[in-house]
């Protein structure tokens, strides 16, 4: 019995060979070498992973306050390099699994292009699964290796997207939203702007914030960029994992302050857009509620211009007639983002906008105009300079039926732009005539159009100071004189009468004002004071 139990004890030879197939180490459980590889050949470590296929590569060590930290996939709104949750990280035990803290540079992963078809998938998987982990960017002495590892497998894995020449399956699909999601949701910090700011802000003079973490999320985004657009991703399956969420957050990620990252934005959201149908309504009412939430509540965001430019591609592809859904966007929408005092930032973006929708449909002409009139700025003459120019791009493409219908009250406002003191508004004014659609439309409701702006033009060629708007106001009256001379001579001697009517008034007003001064100084001269007040002659009216 005794000789049985001796033989079952493992004697020091078979403890010293067990060792030497361990790597000398005592305690696998503790530190079980587990390793990726990326492109540069150097191993990141990842635990619980299968046999890596044996290659050329550096060792490399990787402590426990590495600052690497895995993104939650199920709330990936966290800072880089920070825990989300002292529930979801219990400690730094359970980091040290995760991570690991020694990788052999003898156990790496192939390159995707280097293993047959059969193992691709599995092994971009790995490799998904490796760039989850996100680095903390706030040092930039800190991990420069891991760092580097990690960038040239995204970089892998952005050539590989074109290079697949299969349909991507639904588990790939999955990991590479927890990849994507892991990287670029996080919560954004802008930088607080003040009324004074805005009203000054300019965008191109701004010194942009940019994101230390971008090494890695350029490429990030890339990826997402190539996998949405290849034709490798099935809609029809990927649409279970780019869902309503995802764009949300994507949406969200908009406010960054870094300009690079809104472009990358810019372009996954516009071919999500094109390739997910189903979620065209969705984009659209998202996009509605960020612009609605800036003009009535905010008027604080910094993508703006971009998810602008992104309607101006969606209007440009509306079908016609328009829906009614597609007119109440334009009315509640889009021309109230006139009103914002940064809308020069965005001016381009919305001016083509509007004009797409008038393009589309010319009755909208009018709608358009009163609402730029509704908004138009009174005491900033920059934005009234861009007012104009977009006013011009409208008109160009109004009909006359429609040019008709607001001629009054918009050349109300134009008449006060040309007798802006401010040459460059004048001038602006004056240059609507330069075009020959727009001077066709003035001549065609000259009689209406010349009475209303013809006080401004004469004014301008004795008052104005800026010889350029002189000499444009002459052509102008040329124009007109032109065109249809006795309505000129007419609106001329109306002019004159209108003139003279105010010299008189004038005059009255002088005089009355001259009487008050003199029994002003007999009473001060006599010492009275005790006598009844003067009343004012007022205008007797017979009942």
């Amino acid at each position: 019995m005794i000789k049985q139990i001796l033989n079952k004890i493992p004697s020091r030879k078979t403890l010293k060979s067990a060792n030497k197939r361990d790597g000398g180490n005592r305690n696998p459980s503790k530190n079980a070498p587990t390793s990726s590889k990326g492109d540069s050949g150097v191993g990141l470590t990842r635990s619980k992973s299968s046999n890596p296929a044996p290659g050329h590569g550096q060792s490399l060590k990787v402590s426990s306050d590495a600052g690497l930290t895995r993104s939650n996939s199920s709330n990936p709104t966290s800072d880089h390099g920070q825990t989300q949750d002292p529930a979801l990280n219990t400690g730094t035990n359970k980091l040290d699994n995760a991570l690991n803290t020694q990788v052999n540079g003898n156990e790496t992963l192939p390159k995707l292009k280097d293993v047959p078809n059969s193992e691709k998938q599995n092994l971009l998987i790995k490799k998904l699964n490796m760039c989850c982990f996100v680095f903390d960017f706030t040092d930039s002495t800190k991990n420069l290796k891991v760092k580097e590892i990690k960038r040239q497998i995204l970089v892998e894995l952005v050539d590989y997207i074109p290079t697949a020449n299969c349909k991507f399956s639904e588990t790939v699909m999955e990991e590479v939203v927890k990849m994507v999601s892991a990287n670029i949701f996080r919560r954004l910090t802008p930088q607080p702007r003040d009324n004074k700011m805005l009203e000054t802000f300019d965008g191109e003079e701004e010194e942009h914030s940019m994101d230390p973490a971008w090494p890695h999320l350029g490429v990030v985004y890339e990826f997402l960029l190539r996998f949405v657009h290849t034709p490798d991703t099935d809609a029809k399956v990927a649409k279970k994992y780019i869902d309503h969420g995802f764009i949300l957050r994507l949406l969200e990620l908009f406010d960054s302050e870094d300009p690079r990252e809104r472009e990358y934005l810019k372009f996954v959201l516009h071919r999500t857009y094109g390739k997910f149908m189903v979620h065209r309504p969705f984009i659209r009412k998202a996009i509605n509620n960020i612009l609605f939430r800036f003009v009535f509540e905010t008027e604080k965001h910094n993508g703006i211009a971009e998810l602008l430019e992104i309607l101006g591609s969606i209007i440009n592809g509306f079908a016609l007639p328009l829906k009614e859904e597609h007119k109440l966007f334009l009315v509640r929408a889009l021309i109230p983002l006139h009103k914002p005092k940064s809308m020069p930032v965005y001016h381009q973006q919305i001016s083509y906008c509007i004009t797409q929708f008038v393009e589309k449909d010319c009755k909208l002409a009018d709608t358009v105009i009163r609402g730029l009139l509704k908004y138009w700025p009174i005491t900033n003459s920059s934005k009234e300079v861009m007012f104009l120019t977009e006013l011009e791009e409208i008109l160009e493409a109004t009909q006359p039926p429609e040019f008709q219908r607001c001629a009054v009250p918009l050349f109300r406002r134009i008449s006060h732009c040309l007798s802006s003191s401010h040459f460059q508004v004048a001038e602006r004014a004056l240059f609507l005539w330069n075009n020959d659609h727009i001077e066709n439309l003035i001549k065609q409701n000259s009689k209406v159009i010349l009475p209303i702006i013809f006080p401004a033009l004469e004014r301008n060629t004795v008052a104005q100071w800026n010889q350029v708007v002189r000499n444009l106001t002459s052509n102008v009256r040329k124009i007109f004189s032109d065109a249809d001379p006795e309505l000129f001579e007419d609106c001329l001697a109306k002019f004159k009468e209108a003139e003279s009517k105010k010299e008189e008034t004038k005059s009255k007003r002088e005089d009355v004002w001259k009487l008050l001064e003199e029994v002003a100084e007999r009473r001060s001269g006599s010492g009275a004071t005790n006598k009844p007040p003067m009343l004012l002659p007022n205008k007797v009216t017979s009942g």
